[in-house]
């Protein structure tokens, strides 16, 4: 990890139809030109059409790494929407940062803006109706390649031209990738569902979901989420 890691873009998105259904969506976001304030939930100007799975406090900001379009072109052929920052609804593009070295509780000073990593991204059906893919969702989840959200220490202005300066990184090893791993990989092993459980700067919702593993041994159902079936 570089001492900074500039912005290769800051995008925002108004709500627009998304796919047959016409779900408002907030996931077509566009690079602004100017400094933006990031407050607890977000940037001025972002939306989410759908608040109970996307946004609020611990999804704060969307990073999703420019690393790896070139992988998606390679492996879904050519797209419009990979010619440019953006394709996956982030908020924060970036080259030299991905999954495998990010840990949860990361911190970073952005403009003059603080923010945690709190958690990756769970891919949904959205993936699927933007890129006209049936199962992009499916396979962002299989390669681990999701980018991952932050929460906001603290509010501030955050401009295209600044870098994320890393000011306090975690030394317990719970990478965005490590954790990706037990939750879709080794979704059962209950000496990391326990950690997971108790790991104090991963989001509420991620904790929860470890411990009723943990308590059920059983895995959740993905498909509704990935299919959108059931929305």
């Amino acid at each position: 990890m570089t001492p900074g890691t500039p912005l290769e873009a800051l995008l925002t998105g108004g709500l627009t139809p998304l796919g047959e259904r016409a779900a408002p969506s907030g996931i077509a976001k566009l690079p602004v030109n100017g400094p933006l304030h990031l407050s607890k939930t977000g940037f001025a100007g972002d939306h989410q059409g759908d608040l109970k799975h996307h946004g609020g406090p611990e999804k704060a900001v969307h990073h999703y790494p420019l690393d790896h379009y070139g992988c998606w072109q390679g492996e879904i052929g050519p797209h419009p929407l990979l010619d440019q920052p953006g394709a996956f609804g982030e908020n924060l593009s970036t080259f030299g940062l991905v999954e495998a070295d990010v840990a949860i509780g990361d911190v970073f000073r952005l403009g003059s803006a603080l923010l945690e990593v709190s958690q990756g991204r769970q891919p949904c059906w959205k993936l699927n109706a933007r890129f006209d893919h049936p199962a992009m969702a499916r396979q962002v989840q299989e390669t681990g390649r999701t980018g991952w959200y932050y929460r906001v220490l603290e509010e501030g202005l955050v401009a295209p031209g600044d870098s994320l300066i890393p000011l306090e990184l975690m030394c317990h090893g719970w990478t965005i990738r490590r954790i990706w791993h037990f939750l879709y990989v080794d979704p059962l092993n209950r000496e990391a569902l326990s950690a997971i459980a108790g790991l104090g700067s991963l989001s509420e919702s991620w904790r929860k979901l470890a411990a009723k593993r943990l308590a059920t041994l059983e895995v959740e159902g993905w498909e509704k989420r990935l299919t959108g079936e059931a929305f």
